[in-house]
């Protein structure tokens, strides 16, 4: 090794090149100070010649007075730290799309199937395939896309829903504030605006209805199912989940205790009504001799009574846009209404012809009051008694 040879003792005020782990180090002393400076080197021929530059460097700079006391003049190229420009971490900030992710598996475990399906459901495919933008520092343009393209009501359900999507992020540390904060309460409803307007079929045209589903080749398998929806005033989603276990063998009795509902497995039963536990309704006889014709002779107590063509639970949204679109498109003289004027028409027909309002609201699952509000109140005729 060359440093055996050269690794003399230096002289006072001098620079003496030494190794360490087998790389070249120059050690001298200066203002009482004892400096060690390592080349970073390899000891050979060609480096200890360099070392010996670097060392009368550094003497000549103590004789001179210009010593570098940093020994940042002496460290060599490859040890010098280059003063970079650090390019600071930018965190993507986060859209609706991803705080909406995170938004409903929070939501999961505190809501039912049929909610998160629904209206988070609802939201998410807005957000995923209607939107013209997800970025929160757009929301007005949101905003305004929404109320543009999408009914009051819905409009106003999409936007109370975005803002507690980001009212949670906020409290969650997601983001720094709501953008959607007081939007919802902007958007007014119309004042006269009920939530399913009460528009009844007389029983003219309940009868051609029916009869229409009769002669269609293609949806008279439905006849049953809207026959009994006019004859029992239940909601569909009751008539779709009812089985022949909930029908007294005798057919003078329904027991209507679950409905059909949307999760993310589809369309399924629960137990409960909207309103009730369950009720009873005693079946008069049109509706008995309806029940005896499609009940099968082998029919098992967990049975669909009105299954879809294909043995399944009826799916109400597809029965609604398909069979009962096209038969009512069929029937120029009725005026469209939606299927569930199946239940007022019932109700108005019970209450026309006698029945008390407090036992029609028994039948279909209601309160006195709404039955008086909506249905006995609106079908009264005023008239000025002579006096």
């Amino acid at each position: 090794m060359y440093s055996q040879d050269l690794q003399l003792k230096a002289s006072k005020g001098s620079v003496q090149i030494k190794t360490s782990n087998r790389r070249l180090q120059l050690v001298f002393s200066h203002a009482g100070k004892r400096h060690y400076l390592s080349l970073g080197l390899p000891d050979s021929k060609t480096n200890r010649k360099l070392a010996e530059m670097k060392a009368r460097a550094i003497e000549l700079d103590i004789v001179s007075g210009n010593f570098d006391t940093s020994l940042t003049k002496y460290k060599p190229q490859s040890a010098m730290s280059t003063a970079t420009p650090v390019t600071p971490i930018v965190t993507p900030k986060p859209d609706l799309g991803s705080l909406w992710e995170r938004y409903v598996e929070f939501k999961r475990p505190s809501v039912s199937p049929n909610y998160l399906v629904k209206e988070l459901g609802t939201a998410e495919r807005a957000i995923r395939t209607q939107l013209p933008t997800r970025s929160l520092d757009e929301a007005i343009q949101i905003r305004d896309w929404v109320v543009a393209h999408k009914p009051a009501d819905a409009a106003k359900r999409l936007i109370t829903q975005f803002s507690s999507c980001c009212d949670w992020a906020t409290k969650s540390g997601l983001i720094d504030a709501n953008p959607f904060t007081g939007m919802a309460k902007e958007l007014k409803l119309p004042k006269n605006g009920e939530k399913e307007e009460i528009d009844p079929f007389s029983h003219q045209e309940r009868d051609l209805i029916i009869e229409a589903f009769e002669a269609s080749q293609y949806y008279r398998h439905y006849v049953p199912f809207v026959n009994f929806l006019f004859k029992t005033g239940c909601r569909p989603s009751e008539a779709i989940a009812l089985q022949w276990k909930h029908i007294s063998a005798d057919n003078r009795l329904i027991i209507f205790e679950q409905s059909a509902v949307i999760s993310e497995r589809g369309i399924v039963t629960r137990k409960g009504l909207k309103t009730q536990e369950s009720r009873k309704f005693p079946c008069n006889a049109s509706l008995q001799t309806l029940l005896a014709s499609i009940k099968p002779e082998d029919s098992a107590p967990h049975s669909l009574v009105f299954p879809s063509p294909d043995g399944k639970l009826i799916d109400f949204h597809n029965f609604r846009n398909r069979a009962w679109k096209t038969i009512l498109g069929s029937l120029p003289q009725i005026r469209y209404r939606k299927p569930y004027q199946t239940r007022h028409t019932f109700i108005t027909l019970a209450l026309d012809n006698g029945l008390d309002a407090k036992d029609v609201a028994r039948l279909v699952g209601n309160s006195p009051e709404i039955i008086y509000k909506h249905y006995a109140g609106n079908k009264r005729e005023l008239f000025v008694p002579e006096f």
